[in-house]
């Protein structure tokens, strides 16, 4: 349709050359036209990059960036936003596919909704076969979400944690993403940071719908996400990057008492992998988020 809205997708990669063809079809097959696809490769190991350029044969006016060096997600995909047009965003990592009418249901929702800055949906989980693990929101036999309150996600539920969040089901408002000025470089992984900031101004809207289908990898940063390692020490040392950035956002009670939930949970974990420096960190930030509470109450 001529009126339709475009939409941008920024297809990541790195050593995803078994499933990339699929996440880039599933995004040309996708029942919604206006789009924009731009893929970033990350300087992967594998044949991703021939495998990627194998199939632009059939798509040449697709732009394709490839990253000499692996310069993490957050700066590639803000290097790509800065190439990109569309008034929507998807971010999309290249083992995930798009469900067809998902693009749709986040068009046709931001459209219903003009206040809102991110709206999400469910998600199905699969394996390395495509073979169906359990969805990201459990279901009930109608596939509709059983837990209600992921209708009602906001910037004190994020802060608090649990399964509140379904970051790659994702849709972003241009003007928004603008606005907080995209993805936080300095940090080790977006989605956290960037909803939070999102949803202190603006609505976050759930659709009950699985939007995408999200791949479990059994080497993939998911499943690394708890082992000790250089990176691990990185997305932990983010994490508490991003509650310092939350303490000052704050601004009642009742989310200081969120942040301190959070940092508690950060604390024992920190403390089981015996990182002593961040323990110490997260207990100056928790002597300070206890000290706003008293003072506010």
């Amino acid at each position: 349709m001529l009126n339709d809205p475009l939409v941008t997708v920024i297809c990541t990669c790195y050593n995803h050359a078994p499933y990339v063809e699929k996440s880039l079809n599933s995004v040309i097959n996708q029942d919604y036209k206006n789009i924009e696809l731009i893929i970033v490769d990350n300087a992967s190991q594998d044949n991703s990059v021939a495998v990627i350029e194998n199939w632009l044969q059939k798509y040449p006016s697709i732009l394709f960036i490839k990253n000499a060096i692996n310069i993490g997600n957050n700066k590639s995909f803000n290097q790509a936003i800065a190439l990109s047009k569309g008034s929507y965003l998807i971010d999309l990592a290249a083992d995930d596919v798009l469900t067809k009418e998902g693009i749709t249901h986040q068009i046709d929702t931001f459209l219903k909704n003009p206040n809102a800055g991110l709206v999400f949906g469910n998600a199905t989980i699969i394996d390395e076969n495509d073979n169906l693990l359990h969805y990201h929101f459990p279901v009930d036999t109608n596939l509709k979400t059983i837990d209600n309150s992921i209708f009602n996600t906001n910037y004190e539920s994020i802060l608090k944690g649990g399964n509140c969040m379904c970051s790659v089901s994702g849709m972003y408002k241009r003007t928004v993403f603008e606005e907080l000025k995209g993805y936080d470089e300095n940090l080790a992984y977006e989605d956290l940071d960037y909803w939070l900031r999102v949803a202190r101004k603006h609505k976050l809207i759930y659709i009950d719908l699985p939007l995408v289908e999200k791949r479990y990898l059994t080497h993939s940063q998911l499943s690394h996400f708890y082992k000790k390692s250089a990176y691990e020490k990185r997305i932990n040392y983010s994490t508490f990057m991003i509650l310092k950035k939350a303490f000052l956002m704050n601004t009642k009670t009742s989310e200081y008492n969120a942040l301190l939930k959070r940092i508690h949970h950060e604390f024992i974990h920190n403390l089981k992998l015996k990182n002593i420096s961040l323990v110490l960190q997260l207990f100056i930030l928790k002597l300070k988020t206890e000290y706003k509470i008293r003072v506010m109450n």
